[in-house]
């Protein structure tokens, strides 16, 4: 029953945005920027054991998931370049 306040009070105190703000702090330009780079080492790594892979069943797997990363590096680099053009209009 505790838990159940404590979240439904945190849950209230915390606003839920259902489209990016037109302007992010720079601590959440930093992160989008390691989300990037998070996303591009493990794209190259599982590309890097796809090729080495001998199993092609496996290999085809591995480089789903270095394709899934690439997706995700491609949905969050137009969050960081908004951020940067909008830095260079200030």
């Amino acid at each position: 029953m505790q838990n159940e306040m404590n979240e439904q009070s945190t849950n209230q105190s915390q606003p839920m945005f259902m489209e990016p703000p037109k302007v992010i702090s720079t601590k959440d330009a930093l992160y989008i920027s390691d989300m990037l780079t998070w996303n591009l080492v493990a794209m190259k790594k599982a590309h890097f054991f796809a090729s080495q892979c001998q199993d092609a069943e496996i290999a085809q797997e591995i480089e789903k998931v270095c394709k899934m990363h690439q997706r995700h590096y491609e949905r969050i680099l137009p969050h960081l370049e908004n951020t940067q053009s909008q830095q260079t209009l200030q």
